[in-house]
Order: C-alpha cells, then structure tokens, then sequence
C-alpha cells in the first residue's frame, strides 16, 4: 500500500521520519516540533505539506507487515549519499520522548543495516547523539 503513497525523495524523508518518530505509537508535541524542524532545515517544509503526509502514513501504517522491506523502499527512494547524517537524524527522532523502546532499538538496528554501518559506528552515533542531548537538556558538559 505504501508504494502507492511514497513516490519521491521528499516524501520518503519524510515518512522515514515520521517512523522514527511513531515507532513507539506516540507522537508528542516535542516530537512533532523536532521534526518540523528537521523538515525545515532540510529544505522539506515548502515541498511536502506535514500535516497531509502524517494522515498518508497513519493510513499504512497498520499494514505494515515487513519493516526492514519498508525501510528499504524508504532508502531507495531516499537514495543517500550521507548515510551517518541520515542515521543520526532518524536516532535524534527515535529518542527525541524520554525513551528509547525495544521496538525503537529494533528499526535503529534494521535501518543500521541497510544503511550499511558497522555496529560499532552505530554505537558511536547513538552515544553522541545521546550525550548531546543530555547536554542540551542538563546545561552540563
């Protein structure tokens, strides 16, 4: 069904963020003001209207029957030459409410995969972008 509603790069960011985000099936005002904006630094916001690709991804999501299929049609269309900077971006979404699931850990570790990132670089992502926003929200270094 999503092959149906994703068609370009643009949008494929998109939902790809709006997994990352909806993964743990809760969408916080914090959350949507990350992705926001993400979208907007990214050049997104004029190109992709929000509100209409979130009632997009909330129609197939529950039909979702293979992740690692999904993310994979995701980053096709996505086609990035940044893979860490994705990674990161996707991993600041994931922990962007105060935790960090089993479900979350596991499209962190299939999008890891695909992406093509050693675990071990992974790892060194998750604890800066972790480390960082600690910083952010404790003012400590």
């Amino acid at each position: 069904m999503y092959t149906s509603i994703v068609k370009d790069q643009d949008q494929a960011l998109c939902h790809l963020f709006f997994h990352c985000c909806l993964e743990d099936d809760r969408f916080t005002e914090a959350e949507m003001d990350n992705l926001s904006a993400k979208l907007v630094t990214l050049g997104l916001q004029p190109k992709v209207h929000i509100k209409d690709e979130l009632v997009s991804y909330r129609s197939y999501k529950p039909s979702i029957a293979d992740e690692r299929s999904y993310l994979i049609y995701l980053i096709q269309l996505i086609k990035p030459v940044n893979e860490l900077a994705l990674y990161s971006y996707c991993l600041e979404l994931c922990i962007s409410d105060p935790s960090l699931d089993a479900r979350e850990e596991s499209l962190l570790g299939k999008l890891a995969d695909i992406l093509e990132i050693e675990p071990g670089i992974a790892q060194i992502i998750e604890k800066l972008i972790a480390q960082r926003r600690a910083v952010e929200i404790q003012k400590v270094f």
